[in-house]
């Protein structure tokens, strides 16, 4: 680690400095459950939240979705205690399952900033590790395109099933065609309606003037691969580009993730948003049910990936075109669900006209 250029932590709009300190490696279910900030992390003054003065010291309230509840108590209540000692506070959590405020009080305001900043490191630690339940997308599961792609489905496994690793079971779900603009972790239904408020807030500072409420013009044509080597390949996708040559929708993509990135809804992965369509995926062979969506997450398991020869489906099906599409709404979709149409249930969506 270069000790010149730490690792941050972004929490509230603010950036914090992470301690060198010497990690150990746990099993999962230790490092969960029993996980506290030490004395040495960061628990300097805050003003990113608000800290009031009561009859009997001083109360910050902190809105905690129920499934974190138990990285604050930790294993047995040990990381609560530890952390209420330390901070000379008390801590009331709501009862699990239950919705709530985690409310910390304490008779100096030292030790309550203290503790809430503590409880936001420790927050943003674990919820980074938790799987993603929603995304922004764009369908392109089009009548006219599904049938495209069944075409593209049925003239691979004619043309290239003998090529190494290449089956049906690698094709994406035709009903859920999409592209995917960036992953996010909401675990509860407050979480879920502030990225729909952001959603609406996008349209009216920057996503109207982009698109001038009219839909949006896709090309869908052409193929490629995610990593270096085409005779192991584990994702291929379609290419899209806008018709007109304009780059509005890389910059509708681009502009709404900087946006959710900095609201703390989502985390930063590339500089530019990589648009594409999943068409086949190594994860859809070993788990049917697994999310189709693409690999931008950085959380998909590669471990039982079984990756196939991609060769000569590049080369037979460079320019395969499988149509234009018109795109009039982002969408917040939910993983692991349908609606009526086969697409993912949407929890909220931004419509360009």
């Amino acid at each position: 680690m270069d000790v010149l250029r730490p690792p941050l932590i972004r929490i509230g709009g603010r950036v914090y400095r992470k301690n060198l300190i010497q990690e150990q490696t746990l099993p999962p279910e230790e490092e969960e459950e029993d996980f506290c900030a030490g004395p040495g992390d960061v628990d300097e003054p805050c003003d990113a939240f608000v800290v009031e003065e009561t009859e009997r010291g001083f109360q910050c309230r902190v809105e905690v979705p129920s499934p974190l509840y138990k990285y604050i108590i930790g294993k047995k209540g040990e990381t609560k205690k530890r952390l209420e000692t330390e901070t000379r506070t008390s801590i009331s959590i709501p009862k699990p399952g239950v919705e709530g405020e985690i409310v910390i009080t304490g008779q100096q305001r030292s030790g309550v900033v203290s503790a809430r900043t503590r409880i936001d490191v420790l927050l943003d630690s674990f919820r980074k590790k938790q799987p993603f339940t929603h995304f922004l997308s764009f369908a392109l599961n089009q009548p006219a395109i599904q049938e495209k792609f069944l075409q593209f489905k049925e003239e691979v496994l004619e043309k290239c099933s003998k090529d190494h690793g290449v089956s049906s079971s690698l094709f994406q779900n035709p009903a859920k065609l999409h592209l995917t603009l960036g992953t996010l972790v909401l675990l509860n239904e407050q979480e879920i309606q502030k990225a729909c408020d952001l959603l609406q807030r996008c349209k009216e500072d920057f996503v109207d003037q982009i698109t001038g409420g009219q839909p949006l013009t896709v090309e869908v044509a052409g193929v490629e691969y995610m990593n270096d080597d085409p005779t192991m390949t584990d994702v291929l996708y379609a290419k899209v580009h806008m018709k007109d040559g304009s780059d509005r929708l890389q910059m509708v993509a681009d502009q709404l993730v900087e946006r959710f990135v900095a609201s703390g809804l989502m985390l930063k992965e590339w500089d530019r948003v990589k648009l594409h369509a999943t068409v086949m995926n190594t994860l859809f062979r070993k788990d049917p049910t697994e999310e189709r969506n693409n690999t931008m997450t950085g959380k998909s398991s590669f471990k039982e990936r079984e990756s196939f020869n991609g060769q000569n489906i590049l080369k037979l099906f460079e320019n395969f075109h499988f149509g234009e599409v018109q795109l009039d709404s982002v969408l917040l979709s939910q993983r692991f669900s349908s609606d009526a149409s086969g697409y993912y249930a949407t929890s909220g969506q931004l419509c360009f006209s």
